[in-house]
């Protein structure tokens, strides 16, 4: 089987890409530059590579003429692009698998948040991609499945911290000893997923099709994480004992930039727990990583840049 993945050198793509090789699938990067993966494989000397932009007019047809048995597309984020993809592959019998995330279920009644549970969803990115997915699903052109993943986690760059924001301060300070602040009481939560783990859900819906097609699925770690937990664990890495304050809303708000403030309500306000139940009993996934091993991976790696955590006391390395 052919298989091209759009967006194949990303941070999911560097995992997917070659896990497809690695599984027996003829794979074709599409990516719109010649950058290199996160991550080095030797499976790459096997993949073809098509240097597309998604801005060019003929992006669509120039997929389908591809002629692959299942496009795995990672960079789809309107439902415009979506339809225009959809109406490119039909009458080839092409497979489609989308990337989607469990920000389509926003606010969230009881957890961890099942597959088919009725939605809260709010935020132009989490309504969007629930549009696509609205459409994906209600069409009869092309065979799909989606996968939602959560909090990326991978080599070579920061990890959501425990602060729910992307500031590496956060994580120089609790390897330093010197005191985090979070918001409210740190009881929010978060759910991590490795991309290699997202990979893994990706090949594995390819390799049970019948199960999959037709299907969502949630692709997260095994368990969410609370802020306060997250916080402590980390510290912990580093021989410390995490010194924390919590701040109401408003007034920790005050204490970071606006972009970090959003960010963070982004994550808390929505607060993910999801369930990989659906996925584990159809596709047979199971993540090899924890969401605490996923952040400490991409921590201690030495693809993690850090400089940006200049002033950490104590080397970037776990005890």
């Amino acid at each position: 089987m052919n298989v091209a993945v759009i967006g194949g050198s990303g941070h999911i793509g560097s995992y997917l890409t070659p896990a497809l090789v690695e599984a027996g699938f003829d794979t074709i990067c599409v990516s719109r530059s010649q950058r290199r993966p996160y991550v080095d494989h030797a499976a790459w000397s096997q993949v073809r590579h098509e240097t597309l932009d998604r801005a060019q007019p003929d992006f669509d047809q120039r997929i389908a003429e591809i002629g692959a048995d299942a496009v795995i597309d990672l960079t789809c984020y309107t439902p415009e692009a979506a339809v225009s993809l959809v109406q490119a592959l039909q009458g080839n019998a092409t497979r489609l698998l989308h990337c989607g995330t469990i920000w389509i279920h926003g606010v969230p009644t009881e957890v961890p948040v099942r597959e088919e549970q009725s939605r809260n969803t709010f935020g132009d990115y989490g309504l969007r991609k629930a549009a696509i997915e609205e459409y994906l699903l209600g069409q009869t052109d092309v065979p799909v499945t989606i996968l939602h993943p959560g909090h990326l986690v991978g080599e070579g760059w920061i990890p959501l911290n425990p602060a729910a924001n992307f500031n590496p301060r956060v994580f120089a300070d609790l390897a330093s000893g010197r005191t985090v602040t979070l918001p409210n009481l740190g009881r929010e939560t978060v759910h991590h997923v490795h991309a290699a783990d997202v990979a893994q859900c990706f090949v594995r819906a390819l390799q049970h099709w019948p199960q999959a097609a037709g299907q969502s699925f949630h692709v997260v770690s095994p368990a969410a994480l609370t802020l306060i937990g997250y916080a402590e664990t980390v510290a912990s890495w580093y021989g410390q004992q995490a010194r924390l304050e919590f701040r109401p809303w408003e007034e920790w708000r005050a204490g970071v930039t606006e972009k970090e403030a959003r960010t963070t309500w982004d994550h808390i306000s929505r607060s993910p727990n999801c369930s990989i139940e659906k996925a584990r009993r159809l596709l047979g996934y199971e993540p090899r990583y924890s969401s605490l091993d996923a952040v400490r991976e991409a921590l201690f790696s030495p693809l993690f840049p850090h400089e940006l955590t200049a002033g950490s006391q104590n080397p970037a390395r776990p005890r």
